[in-house]
């Protein structure tokens, strides 16, 4: 006789292996975490060496002055690449939008296309082009503006504009393109009315494509925020995993890593997670606020 599965359990074991795949990738290591960070244990001895130490992981990362270098590195960073990223990205995807019509897509794609490249392959290009003596970086400037060659990622004053540069070239197209998205949304008969009242392309643009952007600017600024406190591939893969001259390249990720796969302090990691998880939280909650501020005054 066959088994039948009752009409109401049938949701569930559809979405079923999703949530075991969650559940097992994603929930428990996230769990695991926040036990370990009040855990002092390192992995060689096995999960029996573990011995709770309560919040003196906290404690630690808090008051750690390699910490507070790699956040104030990682504030850099996010700040230095992120806002270019959105001052670029949105006047770019406006004239896009205008100017190109049904070509838009095809270039919007082109600029799209560092996002979706390699890590490893991007840092690869940008090492040859920051080499101190064939770089293209250098030959341009000496022939331009006679500077001497630069040792941009080995020079503690140049390796932080290198890396941010980096960035910055990478996820501006990826700004680009939800920019160009929202402006899609927009209705052309506002454009129309506005036009009919003697209103300019900066009065439309005031008036009407910026209070249009404004939920998309939102849902940008706070990816750039969460993106760049996160930010590990790039200065990872640049600087060798090390953080750069004076370890001015270091971010809390490289750190978080170093401290965990290097020193094999897999608590005091775990702790300095959370903290960022915190202060990421914190950030994106004073993004949303402002965001949420500004359009009540507007």
């Amino acid at each position: 006789m066959k088994m039948r599965i009752p009409n109401h359990w049938a949701p569930y074991l559809l979405v079923s292996p999703f949530l075991i795949l969650f559940a097992v990738f994603g929930l428990f290591p996230l769990l695991f975490s926040l036990w370990l960070a009040f855990q002092s244990w390192e992995p060689t001895s096995g999960i029996d060496a573990m011995r709770f130490v309560g919040l003196d992981n906290f404690v630690f990362a808090l008051t750690d002055g390699w910490f507070w270098k790699s956040l104030r590195n990682t504030l850099w960073l996010a700040i230095a690449s992120g806002v270019p990223q959105h001052l670029v990205a949105l006047p770019l995807a406006v004239f896009l939008h205008r100017a190109l019509g049904r070509w838009r897509g095809v270039v919007s794609g082109a600029y799209f296309l560092p996002y979706i490249t390699s890590t490893v392959a991007i840092a690869m290009l940008f090492g040859s082009l920051f080499s101190t003596d064939y770089g293209l970086v250098n030959q341009a400037l000496h022939a331009l503006f006679g500077l001497e060659h630069i040792h941009w990622l080995r020079s503690p004053e140049a390796i932080k504009p290198a890396v941010a540069l980096v960035v910055f070239w990478r996820y501006v197209g990826f700004n680009l393109v939800l920019y160009l998205a929202a402006l899609q949304t927009i209705p052309q008969d506002l454009y129309q009315a506005a036009k009919l009242d003697g209103a300019g392309p900066w009065q439309q643009f005031l008036r009407i494509t910026l209070p249009g952007l404004k939920p998309m600017i939102l849902f940008g600024v706070t990816l750039s925020v969460i993106g760049g406190l996160q930010l590990f591939e790039e200065p990872f893969i640049l600087t060798n995993g090390k953080g750069g001259a004076d370890q001015q390249a270091m971010t809390v990720g490289i750190y978080l890593y170093r401290l965990a796969f290097d020193f094999s302090d897999f608590g005091a990691a775990s702790a300095l997670a959370w903290v960022m998880f915190g202060i990421i939280a914190a950030l994106t909650w004073l993004t949303n606020k402002a965001f949420a501020e500004r359009q009540v005054s507007a």
